[in-house]
């Protein structure tokens, strides 16, 4: 199990695919639950984001459970519970 803030989240989809939507930020608890497509991050960005934080912390995400998750608050609950690579399942 690895835990991800989100500012580290936010940090991730920074590098990846930039800054989000002017005047939106990726901080504080009203994030949490603020759809990412608000922020301007589409379902690209988060496959992006994940492929990435697969290849950084060996976290085995499924792109569909990815795809469902609308808000940061999901992402980050689906990366606390994802299997790593080479876990048994």
């Amino acid at each position: 199990m690895t835990d991800m803030t989100l500012s580290e989240l936010g940090a991730l989809l920074l590098e990846c695919v930039g800054a989000p939507e002017e005047g939106m930020a990726l901080e504080g608890e009203e994030a949490l639950d603020t759809p990412f497509l608000e922020f301007g991050y589409d379902s690209l960005a988060l496959l992006q984001a994940t492929s990435v934080i697969n290849r950084t912390y060996g976290i085995v995400l499924d792109d569909d459970a990815v795809m469902e998750a609308e808000t940061p608050r999901m992402l980050l609950a689906l990366i606390g519970t994802a299997p790593r690579a080479g876990a048994v399942r």
